[in-house]
């Protein structure tokens, strides 16, 4: 690579988007989700040998599965395509297809296909990538009626990445054609913290030990959330103080932001206590909450709830939500005397 166009590179590096900046660019730097990345592990071992089968990546949001699927795309040098899987249908693959033909003789191993949301995708749309997925084509119906006829547009080889925060919504006949089926957790306090720290270096600011533990207990195990935290912090620190990020610092942003000590924001504290002052610690349904909270049942469940359940602040049961006792210890609320004996009768 000549002078010229390095410099062209990490120019180009610098004028991407600050998210995009911030992910990992090799297996090297991803940091954390043990069980998927260890060099012992399958998977890197079938990526080294050239071997790339369809992988689904499931798990809570923010936990890095377009980071993981960008990092497959680098690590195999495959050309790597994204598409949504709400707003895509048969056009974005016929396009794919045709950008993929254009592309043949670029010494491009694969082409990786990247739905992200795949639980979404329209029931059309998912039939064709079976077909697609299995012989490398796409069967295309042509008018209706006595003069239909189908043609055929052959693909170039490529695998499909889906990622997906619900597995079980998934269809049968879709899940069952993927080789590889991964599980993203929630991360460690230390995994986040190594994150945090390279994520200051990127955004050029320095911070503390105790600083980037504290932004990591509070950051509810997600690197999507710790990195937001971390630029929501460095502005704080440039506006009100000299830019660095000391143990003080860091808790006068967070205590702007409104997230304490155990990592719960605004809206977690509204959940809890909707769901113990206003519905009596539960059982009550998610969509009753939702009205009570003016906000989404989506929301709820996807965004907050994952959390509280795995902090135990709340459970999830037939009849609905129920609060435990860490809710009513966090909210200094004495719990009901048929608390217990109701959660039995429940669960």
């Amino acid at each position: 690579m000549s002078l010229f166009e390095h410099g062209r590179k990490v120019q180009a590096e610098r004028d991407a988007p600050l998210a995009d900046r911030m992910r990992p660019r090799s297996f090297d730097e991803f940091v954390g989700q043990d069980q998927i990345v260890d060099p012992e592990r399958v998977l890197l071992k079938s990526l080294a040998a050239g071997r790339l089968p369809s992988i689904i990546l499931w798990g809570p949001p923010g936990t890095g599965k377009t980071t993981l699927a960008r990092l497959v795309a680098t690590a195999t040098q495959a050309d790597f395509q994204a598409v949504s899987a709400v707003t895509s249908g048969v056009a974005d693959l016929r396009r794919i297809v045709a950008e993929a033909r254009d592309r043949k003789g670029m010494h491009q191993q694969a082409t990786i296909l990247f739905v992200d949301e795949i639980h979404r995708m329209n029931s059309s749309v998912e039939e064709y990538l079976y077909s697609a997925m299995e012989d490398y084509r796409i069967d295309i119906m042509l008018d209706k009626g006595p003069n239909s006829r189908t043609i055929q547009l052959s693909l170039e080889p490529f695998t499909l990445v889906g990622a997906t925060t619900r597995m079980g919504n998934l269809t049968s006949p879709l899940r069952e054609r993927f080789g590889v089926i991964l599980r993203l957790d929630f991360y460690t306090a230390a995994n986040l913290k190594e994150i945090i720290v390279r994520s200051a270096e990127l955004l050029e600011i320095t911070i503390d030990d105790d600083a980037a533990d504290q932004f990591a207990r509070r950051s509810r195990g997600t690197p999507r959330i710790a990195n937001r935290i971390l630029r929501r912090a460095r502005d704080f620190a440039e506006v009100e103080g000299s830019g660095h990020l000391d143990l003080n610092m860091a808790r006068q942003a967070l205590e702007r932001l409104g997230i304490d000590e155990t990592g719960l924001d605004e809206m977690d504290r509204r959940i809890l206590t909707c769901l113990v002052k206003t519905f009596g610690g539960g059982p009550v349904g998610v969509e009753s909450l939702a009205v009570a909270l003016h906000e989404t049942s989506r929301t709820i469940e996807e965004v907050y709830e994952p959390y509280l359940i795995k902090e135990g602040f709340l459970q999830r049961g037939q009849r609905g939500r129920v609060a435990l006792e860490r809710a009513y210890s966090y909210l200094n609320v004495e719990p009901p005397l048929k608390d217990k004996a109701s959660q039995r009768r429940l669960f």
